[in-house]
């Protein structure tokens, strides 16, 4: 039994997947049952509580074999990062409480460094905050998610995919939700190791190859346009983040543009992505279709 944190998000979706698909057992903390339905219905155990609640976390860590564990995604994160602190809080206690033989914890390439981060900083702490745990725990450090690029689908219909990398075609780690699901499953289930690890995930990938993908599926031609600087703040708040909050995000992609996310901080292990953009793309446009 092994239990699996987000499992209705892509990340914790995608894990569970693999697991099941190899045959083994999985126990999911959810708030919404509802929510999660499907996975009941494929056999996953469902225990009430949330990354809010130690005691539920403590609970549902009883008896499984390993565990993975991921922050909530906070684009507009308090200056002090509260929000992934209190988390992290939580997990510390209820890792302390019901350690088990295994936990795998997503991360992010960067979070080795300690600032200039923007809302890769939870990682950070993250890490941080898990370095005297017993458990042997491997950090999976992804690149960037292809299922970011998802707005492509609409919006590069005419043409241009809007994109905050700049250059276009310079080149950083990119990775599938559906790769980082198998990496963890094969952690979680593989063979047994002691201390610490971290996990490099992705392969190096530029904006201009995510958009010639991209229009391979639309049959059109596509090429990445980097968003301008002076424009970013607007653009986040279009995509929700409220006005004056805009700072971590930017200062993420400042990170990533400044070659901070690339691989090869040694000494980590590295496994490459198999799960191409494209693959991405016309999965979701498929499934649109059926």
């Amino acid at each position: 039994m092994f239990l699996v944190m987000g499992i209705t998000g892509q990340v914790g979706g995608a894990t569970a997947k693999h697991l099941l698909a190899h045959g083994k057992k999985v126990r999911a903390l959810v708030r919404n049952r509802e929510k999660a339905a499907n996975w009941a219905n494929q056999g996953v155990e469902l225990v009430d509580g949330d990354w809010n609640d130690p005691a539920a976390i403590a609970q549902a860590l009883k008896g499984v074999e390993g565990a993975f564990v991921m922050l909530p995604s906070v684009w507009a994160p308090s200056p002090d990062y509260k929000e992934a602190k209190g988390v992290i809080a939580n997990y510390v206690e209820a890792l302390t409480r019901a350690p088990p033989p295994r936990v795998v914890a997503l991360s992010s390439m960067g979070a080795n460094r300690a600032s200039g981060l923007g809302m890769i900083t939870a990682l950070s702490l993250l890490e941080q905050g898990f370095r005297d745990l017993t458990s042997p725990t491997a950090f999976v450090r992804a690149g960037g998610f292809f299922e970011n690029f998802l707005y492509g689908l609409h919006v590069a219909k005419s043409g241009t995919l809007p994109v905050y990398y700049n250059p276009t075609n310079r080149k950083s780690t990119m990775v599938a939700t559906n790769d980082i699901g198998a990496e963890v499953a094969t952690l979680l289930s593989g063979p047994a190791w002691s201390g610490q690890r971290v996990v490099e995930l992705g392969s190096m990938v530029s904006a201009d190859e995510v958009a010639a993908q991209l229009g391979e599926v639309l049959r059109l031609d596509v090429k990445a346009f980097a968003i301008p600087r002076e424009g970013w703040a607007g653009s986040f708040e279009q995509l929700g983040i409220p006005k004056g909050h805009t700072g971590p995000a930017e200062e993420m992609y400042e990170a990533v543009n400044a070659g901070w996310m690339d691989l090869g901080a040694a000494p980590m292990e590295h496994v490459a992505g198999t799960t191409s953009a494209r693959d991405v793309f016309e999965t979701v446009q498929n499934t649109a279709k059926a």
